[in-house]
């Protein structure tokens, strides 16, 4: 990759496939990014480049990398697969990019026994100490952490083809609320076809499976809405 080009992707500023960084001071806050490329549609990761689009390159290309290459494989399951480029933007300074292909084997994970991370409880009382780590999804210029929903669906998704279910009564007071009110969280599911959270997740995760629905992936609570609307 040429400066030209970088110069390009900057200039589209940080997205669902792209991501800045000034200098690998918190590698646990980059890992997140890498993660959550790997389990979404893959993406780059520019180190060396501003927030503001600004590119100053860093000054130690290869200790930038030794740190964070520590930390993905210290962290990260299974293997991460990405490539590494270094572009020299003067006699000192550089730019190293991160190329993360969409991953075959989501979902990935970086582990809960890391000292990095301290467990976060989502708002839908779904703890993921069971599951042994945290995941994260790219969604828009955020990486969140995937709620118990989106896991399933990321782990189920490349295991099983052709979903079917059988529409019943919760199914068709869900079409009814989604007639009117376009999306709709777990809990509100729920309560609405009173249904325990479990039943209520498993419901949502299987209609996602059958591309009848698609998941908006939020910070506090899932969204949950129509796949073709």
């Amino acid at each position: 990759m040429s400066l030209q080009r970088i110069k390009r992707l900057v200039s589209r500023g940080e997205g669902e496939m792209i991501e800045f960084k000034r200098k690998v001071v918190h590698p646990e806050k980059i890992i997140r990014e890498i993660v959550a490329f790997a389990n979404t549609k893959g993406g780059t990761l520019l180190i060396g480049v501003d927030d503001n689009g600004t590119i100053p390159g860093i000054k130690f290309a290869d200790e930038e990398i030794f740190i964070l290459e520590k930390a993905i494989k210290k962290w990260c399951r299974p293997k991460i697969d990405y490539d590494i480029e270094i572009i020299p933007i003067s006699n000192k300074k550089a730019v190293v990019i991160y190329n993360i292909h969409e991953s075959t084997r989501k979902p990935h994970y970086i582990l809960e026994s890391s000292s990095y991370f301290n467990p976060i409880h989502r708002q839908n009382g779904n703890s993921h100490k069971q599951l042994r780590g945290k995941a994260y999804i790219r969604y828009e210029d955020k990486s969140l952490q995937a709620s118990r929903e989106v896991w399933q669906i990321l782990r189920r998704e490349r295991q099983q083809k052709d979903i079917k279910f059988t529409f019943g009564e919760k199914e068709k007071l869900l079409m009814e609320h989604l007639d009117e009110h376009q999306e709709i969280t777990l809990r509100t599911f729920a309560e609405l076809a009173q249904l325990s959270l479990r039943n209520a997740s498993q419901t949502l995760v299987l209609l996602v499976l059958a591309n009848v629905l698609k998941v908006i992936p939020r910070e506090k609570e899932d969204a949950f809405m129509l796949k073709f609307s």
